[in-house]
């Protein structure tokens, strides 16, 4: 086994601490990388304050890692020492369903193994995640990160990037399309970028009119802050698609009614409590609401291949490890634009 340094809850009430996790020796088809950069995503609170049950502890959190290979197995073609890759949500599925099949692991029969807070299939060992300096990982798991994204600016394309690309492609969205992003944080801000790439012309939905500026900025064609009780009524079957990636309280069905004839909502964000939809809202103009969960690995890879062509990256701020606590804290009172990125080099300083 690798001693392997970390930062780890302890509990669901205990700030993140040093911590020493062990690393399997890389079998025949598994890739031993050197983590430089992990993606703060907001699960990575709920999982480690256990706000959403079955937490796993001690938990070393992070499903957004980027890294250069530092091993490979006997039986490993595709990647080699030195090859800058990535880990994204998950390190393992059953492989025979399906879903795993066709590509879409992340809806696996017997669920997907998490990269963090879930159990290794065989042994039942906790998984550990990007929080650490290296991690070990099945090959068929593995990203290929392209040269012209920059390593810190990619992590969090494993998570927030995966999770809008993969609605925008599956839904269909187009060149020409009108698409309205509803919040503008880690997801919102990719959401904005992607489907500004794929020619789709974006509004911006944000209960922030401070949110205004950025937008545009991002890309954005247009903001409406839906505070003004107008905006609804002036934007009202605007849109053929809504991309919706708030997680706090909303009406969804406001949100319906910005839809044209046959339109689709898409939820990515998880609210507390489930929110009430109205069947007029989706019967009197045949419109749909749906959801999604990231992406499966050829996707992503897809996805990565797809923003080094269109230039797009993650807007990021790179933290020490020893900042992740304040930074938890700063995601809760959404400041941070957009995603916080932790610089694993400082891990080795913080221990």
């Amino acid at each position: 086994m690798l001693k392997t340094a970390a930062y780890a809850a302890q509990n669901a009430h205990s700030p993140l601490a040093p911590f020493s996790i062990d690393r399997r020796e890389p079998g025949p088809d598994d890739v031993l990388i050197d983590i430089l950069y992990c993606g703060v995503c907001h699960s990575d609170i709920h999982q480690a304050r256990d706000e959403w049950g079955g937490s796993i502890f001690p938990m070393v959190p992070g499903h957004e890692i980027v890294g250069r290979v530092a091993k490979v197995g006997a039986n490993v073609q595709t990647f080699k020492a030195g090859d800058a890759v990535g880990v994204g949500c998950f390190v393992d599925s059953c492989r025979e369903c399906a879903q795993c099949k066709a590509g879409e692991e992340q809806y696996c029969d017997q669920g997907m193994t998490g990269t963090y807070n879930a159990k290794e299939r065989g042994n039942g060992a906790p998984t550990y995640g990007g929080y650490s300096t290296r991690i070990t990982v099945d090959q068929a798991y593995v990203l290929r990160i392209p040269e012209s994204i920059p390593l810190d600016r990619a992590a969090p394309l494993l998570c927030a990037g995966i999770t809008t690309y993969s609605p925008l492609r599956h839904y269909g969205v187009k060149a020409g399309d009108e698409l309205a992003v509803v919040g503008l944080g880690g997801l919102g801000h990719m959401a904005v970028k992607l489907a500004v790439a794929m020619g789709a012309r974006v509004t911006v939905l944000s209960t922030s009119e401070s949110k205004r500026e950025a937008s545009l900025e991002l890309g954005a064609h247009a903001f409406a802050a839906t505070r003004d009780k107008d905006t609804f009524k002036r934007l009202a079957r605007s849109f053929d698609f809504v991309i919706d990636t708030v997680s706090g309280e909303h009406d969804y069905n406001a949100y319906l009614s910005l839809l044209k004839v046959d339109g689709t909502m898409v939820l990515l964000g998880v609210p507390e409590k489930p929110a009430p939809v109205a069947a007029g809202a989706l019967i009197m103009q045949r419109r749909k609401l749906g959801g999604s969960l990231i992406g499966g690995i050829r996707e992503t890879q897809e996805m990565l291949d797809f923003c080094a062509q269109h230039g797009v990256a993650s807007d990021i701020e790179l933290i020490g490890i020893e900042s992740i606590n304040e930074a938890y804290e700063r995601m809760l009172k959404g400041d941070v634009r957009y995603r916080f990125v932790i610089d694993i080099a400082s891990l080795d300083k913080a221990v």
